[in-house]
């Protein structure tokens, strides 16, 4: 189950709004094990995995084990499903982890297997399941996605200088992370003022993976991101949205959309900013499972104050910038310590003197 779950990862970022899914097919020989099929799920989210292993095992698969790191689908969609692909190539076991919360399977996959007499195994590895596809399983339980919010800072938590220089805190290993961060994140999000000052491109560009850079979104209430920009001027060939306020000038939102840039219009919330929430289950419904957020800090503030950020990975340089430094997080208005968003650390590394620190939402 494992193995299946490293498959699985190979999808991350790249098969949205379907969930990452591995597949590894063992037969049981007199003298050890012996894997006669991988899949995992391809770009798009098709062909699934357990497909793609049971193409590679062939024959072989007649009487074999299939390890699967989500409930099989039992549903009819652009392809038949895949509970009823195993029972078909006479898989005798089916190991699972845990159960796909789409409405259309939600243990039916399982019980489509039992039915046709296959032995079935479930919760295997479940916990490592659910948090490799809780983007998945957000959109489904809150209709929205997962959202991972990277920061790049000094010890003290200083993303810049007083007067705005920024580059570069971390080091190259940091940036690499955080490339690799993109490539398995469906969009990155940024605020205007990130957008504006930085003129980022906010692609993947580690070499072989120039083709996973996720979609490019910026919190843009006002569209004020210039046209000139470059993530304006090649909007065509990574997708670029703006999640924006309705109402905004007209001329404007022709011109972005002549660029290629797709707009978003979320409502405001009583305060007259946008809706972070409102934002997010709009991207879900666009069939995105999973955020990284890269900036900027009131833009981190509204996510963490709204309770919307379920992941942080946090890099910090040996560097103390000081209190006139631009913090990575704006202010939250909170009155008690108590009251303070609490994260659970998960991991942390070291990367030539950067330290990243992984968080996930504390319950």
């Amino acid at each position: 189950m494992k193995m299946a779950l490293t498959l699985a990862r190979r999808g991350l970022g790249q098969v949205a709004p379907n969930p990452a899914v591995g597949c590894v097919i063992v037969r049981e020989e007199s003298d050890a094990p012996r894997v006669v099929g991988r899949g995992w799920t391809q770009p798009g989210g098709r062909p699934h995995a357990e497909t793609e292993a049971l193409a590679r095992a062939g024959a072989l698969a007649k009487g074999a084990t299939a390890y699967v790191s989500l409930e099989p689908c039992s549903h009819h969609g652009k392809t038949g499903p895949c509970a009823e692909a195993l029972i078909e190539a006479g898989i005798a076991r089916v190991v699972g982890t845990i159960t796909d919360p789409n409405p259309e399977v939600a243990g039916r996959g399982f019980a489509m297997l039992q039915a046709k007499g296959i032995e079935v195994t479930e919760n295997v590895c479940a916990a490592d399941a659910y948090y490799l596809n809780e983007g998945f399983f957000l959109t489904m339980s809150e209709r929205r996605p997962l959202v991972t919010l990277k920061i790049a800072s000094s010890l003290d938590g200083r993303t810049a200088t007083h007067d705005g220089h920024s580059r570069w805190i971390t080091g190259e290993a940091s940036r690499y992370r955080g490339h690799l961060l993109r490539a398995t994140h469906d969009a990155i999000l940024v605020g205007s003022a990130t957008a504006i000052v930085d003129d980022p491109e906010l692609t993947c560009r580690l070499p072989g993976l120039g083709g996973r850079s996720p979609i490019r979104i910026v919190a843009d209430g006002r569209l004020r991101l210039p046209l000139t920009s470059k993530l304006v001027r090649d909007a065509r060939q990574v997708p670029v949205w703006l999640l924006t306020l309705p109402g905004g000038d007209e001329n404007r939102r022709k011109a972005f959309e002549e660029c290629g840039v797709t707009l978003i219009d979320i409502d405001p919330d009583k305060g007259g900013v946008m809706n972070m929430r409102g934002a997010m289950e709009a991207l879900a419904a666009r069939g995105i499972t999973r955020v990284l957020v890269e900036g900027g800090a009131r833009l981190a503030a509204s996510l963490v104050r709204d309770h919307l950020v379920d992941r942080i990975e946090w890099f910090q340089a040996p560097k103390v910038i000081g209190g006139d430094g631009y913090p990575a997080i704006a202010a939250l208005g909170i009155k008690k310590i108590d009251e303070a968003p609490g994260f659970v650390l998960r991991a942390t590394a070291s990367l030539d003197g950067d330290t990243v620190a992984s968080f996930v939402r504390g319950t």
